[in-house]
Order: C-alpha cells, then sequence, then structure tokens
C-alpha cells in the first residue's frame, strides 16, 4: 500500500464532511423556519452520507493497518498520527495538509451540530411550554386548594354563628 491510498481515502473523507457540513447549515435554516419536510428529507441525506463516511473509513482504517505493516511498524489499531511521526518527505507534506482539512472540517461540523441541537432543544422546549399552557393540569381545574380528607381542616366558617 502507498501512502496516495491513505491520502486519497482522506480526501474522501473531507469531501463527505464538508458535504455534511453543508447540510448540516441546511439543517439550522430548517430548524429556524420549522420546516418539518425539510429536516426530515435533510436527516435522510445526512444518514446516507454518515454510511458512506463509515465505509470509507473502515477503507481508510485498513490501508493505515497494511502500510504499518509493510513499514515494520504493526501495532492494535495504527493511526494517521502515528503514520506522520515515522513519514518523511512530500508524502508526509501532502497527508499532513489532508489530516488538517480533515480535522478543521470535522471541528466546525461538530460546532455546527452543537448548534442545531440547541435549536432543536429550544423548539422542544417551546412546544412543552405551549402544550402546558393550551392543556392545563388538573389541579388548575379545581377551584381552590388540596381538600381531602386530611381532618386538619378546621369545618368553622370564618364568621362565628353562634355569637
Amino acid at each position: 500500500m502507498t501512502i496516495d491510498t491513505i491520502i486519497t481515502h482522506m480526501n474522501q473523507l473531507k469531501q463527505l464532511h464538508d458535504s455534511l457540513f453543508s447540510l448540516s447549515k441546511k439543517k439550522t435554516e430548517a430548524l429556524k423556519t420549522n420546516d418539518i419536510e425539510g429536516i426530515q428529507q435533510l436527516l435522510t441525506q445526512e444518514r446516507k452520507h454518515v454510511q458512506a463516511i463509515g465505509k470509507i473509513e473502515k477503507q481508510r482504517a485498513q490501508t493505515v493497518a497494511q502500510w504499518s505493516q509493510g513499514q515494520g511498524h504493526p501495532t492494535a489499531e495504527p493511526t494517521v498520527s502515528e503514520i506522520l511521526e515515522v513519514l518523511q518527505g512530500e508524502g508526509k507534506a501532502r497527508l499532513q495538509d489532508s489530516y488538517e482539512g480533515l480535522i478543521l472540517v470535522l471541528a466546525d461540523l461538530k460546532q455546527q451540530e452543537k448548534l442545531n441541537a440547541d435549536l432543536t432543544q429550544q423548539s422542544l422546549q417551546f412546544v412543552n411550554m405551549s402544550l402546558d399552557l393550551l392543556q392545563p393540569s388538573l389541579q388548575s381545574l379545581n377551584y381552590g386548594g388540596q381538600q381531602g380528607p386530611s381532618g386538619n381542616q378546621s369545618k368553622r366558617s370564618v364568621f362565628d354563628s353562634k355569637a
């Protein structure tokens, strides 16, 4: 295995994550406008992207393991960082660029998804608050305080009629 194969996998991962990032931005706009159908379509597209990312990531991991064994550096789960420590020359620079580009896209994607999670949480809180306002609780339907078999309540009225 050559280092070019690993770089190709890294670039494919970066492209897929870039595409996922753009979908995440669209999802943010759909959340802001409460476009439920749009959100559902975006979630379907995201699922497809995640499956493709998983497939490419598996190939990348296999390629890294094969390269590492071929170079005499077998480890349980070799990483690109470990390869960068060993690699020299132009291949190292190209792999480093791909690696850093992927990390930057992942950081942006993580931040965007955090924003989407916050927007979703706020929407759920708003829906719950609206439901609480529309459906009053059973206690608020009863006039007066808690009345029941407590026995501590005085049966005397405010005005004493025997006076």
